[in-house]
């Protein structure tokens, strides 16, 4: 249970502290002989707050309930 717990507040934090990841992917749009047309797409994945707040009060409510369970 501790570490499934360590990791929900770590989890939890980094929420908080990043309100979401953005990346990019390269899509090849033509291939004509020699010659490539390339485009990139920029994309944002972003989660609400309570979900972090969730994850980082789960892994606290395990981390108490394993400790009392001793």
């Amino acid at each position: 249970m501790k570490p499934l717990a360590i990791i929900l507040i770590v989890v939890g934090i980094a929420m908080l502290i990043f309100k979401g990841v953005s990346y990019s992917q390269e899509k090849n749009v033509a291939n004509i002989g020699p010659i490539e047309i390339n485009t990139t797409e920029h994309k944002n994945i972003e989660w609400p707050i309570y979900e972090g707040v969730i994850a980082l009060a789960a892994g606290v409510v395990l981390l108490v309930v394993g400790k009392k369970q001793r």
